[in-house]
């Protein structure tokens, strides 16, 4: 009689950062394409009852906005340059991928937190914050691995054990990455990373509003000088040119979910501020490879 395996790893390939978002339900996330290139992502994750396993790559650059769910931990390893970020449901987050992105991370649940009366309290100061320590790439490739692994294999460790174990290694992780973080580092990027949550609740709260730099400085409560020092730590890119970037995906959303008889592209086009219409073709072509028609097209041949 074959054993019937447990564990169930879900894998999902992705065409779009709207079906990125919609493979990972249970994060309240944003994000939007910021570097040119036909998207293409993947997602796999295992659900262990209260704890998660998850591990997603993205090949174009990629704002995301988003938290983790209410009440968990999720620690998140980017295997990018093996940086350690500490996440809670209780704050907003925005950054920019680096494109070829891969993170894999661990999700503790709300009542698995609760059941070991970690005290979040204790890591006030290390949320966001890039920890490092020699550990990091040793254990994000083990993580990959056992989704492979537990994906495939019969002779499987229980849900619990694993889950004990997970919780255990991550701690320890995180004590030896703590120790070796730059105070003052940490410090100048939680003031960066307060400005740029001032932006990105601002961006999630009012999708439909446009701005110019002044009015930008204005919501994050700084000095334009500042607003551009953070957004060059954050983002790699000017301010003016990120506004430019979310109109775009903002059109890219709105043409996405036409129907036949319904908008046209030069409505939609001024409807996010684009006045000239062969600009604005050119660069919508340049950042997702696709003429906005072509766009418009497909989704109105969907409905």
């Amino acid at each position: 009689m074959t054993a019937v395996n447990p564990f169930q790893v879900q894998a999902f390939s992705t065409a779009d950062v709207g079906e990125q978002v919609r493979a990972t339900p249970s994060w309240t996330q944003h994000y939007q394409q910021m570097s040119p290139g036909h998207f293409a992502g993947q997602i796999r994750c295992l659900d262990l009852q209260g704890v998660e396993i998850y591990e997603e790559s993205m090949n174009t650059r990629v704002e995301q906005n988003f938290s983790a769910p209410a009440g968990a931990l999720a620690f998140c390893f980017d295997r990018t340059d093996n940086s350690l970020y500490l996440l809670n449901g209780e704050s907003r987050n925005i950054w920019i991928t680096p494109e070829n992105y891969q993170e894999v991370a661990v999700v503790f649940g709300p009542e698995f937190v609760q059941r070991h009366a970690l005290d979040i309290n204790r890591l006030e100061g290390l949320f966001m914050a890039p920890l490092n320590s020699l550990q990091n790439a040793l254990f994000s490739r083990w993580l990959s691995g056992t989704l492979t692994r537990l994906g495939q294999a019969v002779d499987v460790p229980s849900r619990d054990a694993l889950a004990e174990q997970l919780f255990d290694d991550c701690l320890f992780i995180l004590d030896n990455a703590s120790a070796c973080l730059d105070r003052g580092a940490l410090w100048r990027r939680s003031e960066e990373r307060t400005i740029m949550r001032r932006v990105g609740e601002w961006a999630a709260d009012c999708p439909e509003e446009t701005l110019n730099l002044l009015e930008l400085a204005d919501i994050a409560g700084v000095s334009l000088r500042q607003l551009q020092q953070a957004f060059k730590a954050f983002t790699g890119m000017t301010p003016a040119h990120w506004l430019r970037l979310r109109r775009l995906n903002s059109a890219r959303r709105e043409l996405l979910g036409c129907r036949a008889g319904g908008s046209t592209v030069a409505e939609v086009a001024m409807h996010w501020s684009f006045w000239h219409l062969g600009r604005f073709s050119s660069s919508y072509q340049q950042l997702f490879k696709e003429l906005p028609s072509e766009t418009l097209k497909r989704a109105q041949q969907r409905s």
